[in-house]
């Protein structure tokens, strides 16, 4: 049997992709903080000037994402709650919101599905296409192959 992550808050939103690539490289380039600082952006005027990524139930991840500008910066930032390799993460950010990253393996093709909590402060709509570009620079990233 296997066992469910919940979202407890009402407001959750899902984005998707589907990577030309086996779910084993996915999960280097999504794990490992020298790529997840080459990726994890919305647009080319911000950038990941640091990474930490303790992949484990209770290790901390922690991405430093600012504007090239200089203008504005945040840590992003929080804890696993449940890790299985080339399947699934699911962590709570430092807000308490809750995400859920489901990994499916097709062989030479891997979807990603990220269902996650929305805030307040911004639209729903803004949240997902935020969170929907940064997924689709990780789809552009790994399959460049860099």
């Amino acid at each position: 049997m296997q066992k469910q992550i919940t979202m407890k808050h009402a407001k959750t939103t899902t984005i998707n992709t589907t990577i030309n690539l086996p779910v084993a490289k996915v999960w280097d380039y999504w794990r490992l903080p020298e790529h997840i600082m080459r990726w994890n952006n919305a647009s080319e005027d911000w950038h990941t000037l640091r990474a930490e990524n303790e992949l484990m139930r209770g290790g901390r991840c922690l991405a430093r994402m600012e504007a090239k500008d200089g203008g504005m910066g945040f840590d992003f930032a929080g804890v696993y709650d449940e890790v299985k390799k080339h399947q699934l993460i699911a962590y709570t950010l430092d807000d308490g919101r809750k995400v859920k990253v489901v990994f499916s393996d097709d062989g030479d093709h891997t979807s990603i599905t990220e269902t996650f909590e929305v805030e307040d402060t911004h639209s729903p709509e803004m949240q997902r296409a935020g969170w929907q570009a940064i997924l689709d620079n990780f789809t552009k990233y790994a399959e460049s192959g860099k």
